[in-house]
Parts: structure tokens; C-alpha cells; sequence
């Protein structure tokens, strides 16, 4: 008598930079950001160009695919930290503003890339909001940044090749960078990786 054997089961969704999802790490901070040479600063232009052409929709996915892996950043949402279904958070007026929120930001930085020291002054901004304010672990800035890639490199895989990424990537860890540094500005002195 033969017996029917099962499937294998799925193999788990890929790192996210490094991360299992729902894990928080702690590292150490850089001495400084990577600059992005002229034909980066290019590549990343002409790629965001045709994300914010749909940037509240980007941006709730990304939020929502944040918040399904890493449930533990909800808590730093008052306003959608007990929705756990992704169409009700789609729904939520509350993610689509922040989502919009974290758009525009992005795309200030896209759009002044010409111009360091306005990017550091808005990516200050940014980080001491949420270091003072928010209260937000700064590793946070860095998953997000990774799922922020992660859907535009499956969204819009024409333009988010292998190349395109890695210069992202070299973005990404430059806003990282910044935000950190304005947490360390404000006396920001320990990042627990108990937030999960």
C-alpha cells in the first residue's frame, strides 16, 4: 500500500536586510554615510519618478507589509496598533495619511539629492520628531527602509533592477545614517532590541 506523502512545507520569505521578520537588532552606527555619486543620484531620480506617480498607494503598502511583519512597530500608533487585517488597515484614513507622510519625505530627499545639506536638515527634522516625540526605536527607520524595497523592487520590477537596488540600498543606508545621527543629537542612548 502506498502511502501519500505531503508536500514540503513553503520555505519562509527571504531576510530583510539581514532580519528575520519580526526580529529587532542592535548595531553600531557608521562614521559616516556613503555619499551617492552623480549617476546614482540619477538612477534613484528617474526610478522614484515612476513611484510617486502612486505614492499614497505605495505607501500603504509598504506601511501595511511594515506592520504585518514587524507588529511590534504598531505601537507607536495609537490610531491603527489593534488592526491586525491588512484591508482594514488599507481602509484606515490614519495609515493612509502617515503613509502620504512617509512618501512626501522620501520624496524631499529624492528631490535634493543635489543638495546635502537640505537632506540632512529634513532627515534631522524627521529623526528628532520620532526620537523626542514618538519615542520610535531608530532600528525601526532601518526595517522600514528594507520593506520600502522590497515592495518597490516586486511593485515595479522594471525599474527596480538588481543595479537600481543596490543604489537604493546605498539611499537608504544614507537615511538611516541621518536619522540615527539626530538620535544621537537629542541623547538617544540606548536601543533596546526588545521591541519585538
Amino acid at each position: 500500500m502506498s502511502r501519500r506523502e505531503s508536500p514540503p512545507p513553503p520555505s519562509p520569505p527571504p531576510p530583510l536586510l539581514g532580519l528575520q521578520r519580526g526580529e529587532v537588532q542592535c548595531e553600531e552606527r557608521p562614521e559616516r554615510a556613503e555619499p551617492l555619486s552623480d549617476a546614482e543620484r540619477e538612477i534613484i531620480q528617474d526610478s522614484w519618478g515612476h513611484v510617486y506617480k502612486n505614492c499614497e498607494d505605495v505607501g500603504v503598502s509598504v506601511l501595511i507589509r511594515f506592520f504585518v511583519n514587524f507588529p511590534s512597530a504598531k505601537q507607536y500608533f495609537s490610531q491603527f496598533q489593534d488592526m491586525e487585517d491588512p484591508e482594514e488597515m488599507e481602509r484606515s484614513s490614519q495609515l493612509r495619511h502617515h503613509a502620504r507622510r512617509v512618501m512626501n519625505a522620501i520624496n524631499t530627499v529624492v528631490e535634493n539629492l543635489h543638495d546635502p545639506e537640505k537632506v540632512s536638515s529634513v532627515l534631522a527634522l524627521v529623526g528628532k520628531a520620532h526620537a523626542i516625540k514618538h519615542q520610535v526605536e531608530p532600528i525601526y527607520f532601518k526595517i522600514l527602509s528594507g520593506v520600502m524595497l522590497e515592495v518597490l523592487s516586486e511593485d515595479f520590477p522594471e525599474f527596480f533592477t538588481a543595479e537600481v537596488q543596490m543604489v537604493w540600498t546605498k539611499l537608504m543606508g544614507a537615511v538611516y545614517w541621518h536619522v540615527t545621527g539626530a538620535y544621537t543629537e537629542v541623547g538617544w542612548l540606548q536601543v533596546s532590541s526588545s521591541a519585538v
